[in-house]
């Protein structure tokens, strides 16, 4: 069987854990190392996983060409969670012609993220 894990990679790993930890109530499954400087954790998230590395050369904000979708109880009651967390809002959710409603956000790197809700 084959799975497949996005892995973020971040100039600063303890502020995008706690974006995901607070915006999503993500909770670590993996450290490494264990002791000492951060380079590498895994987020559980649902019945999914995502792993963010500690790597200093990440260029933030530059053109991102794949996004994360999470699927949410409420779109907009998390808006302004994303803003406190350090994440950007750059529109209003909408009503989607195939059932959902969806925000796009930003994490704090700039890493797009679709909140989702089957209406």
């Amino acid at each position: 069987m084959t799975s497949i894990q996005p892995i973020a990679s971040t100039p600063d790993l303890p502020r995008l854990r706690a974006f995901y930890e607070t915006v999503l109530g993500a909770t670590q499954s993996l450290r490494v190392p264990e002791q000492g400087a951060e380079f590498y954790v895994e987020l559980r998230i649902g019945t999914s996983t995502l792993g963010i590395v500690q790597e200093e050369k990440t260029e933030i904000g530059a053109p991102v060409r794949i996004l994360l979708s999470a699927d949410v109880e409420d779109v907009d009651a998390l808006l302004p969670t994303v803003e406190s967390a350090g994440g950007t809002v750059p529109g209003q959710p909408h009503d989607m012609p195939w059932g959902q409603r969806v925000a796009h956000v930003h994490d704090p790197d700039g890493n797009m993220l679709n909140l989702t809700r089957w209406l």
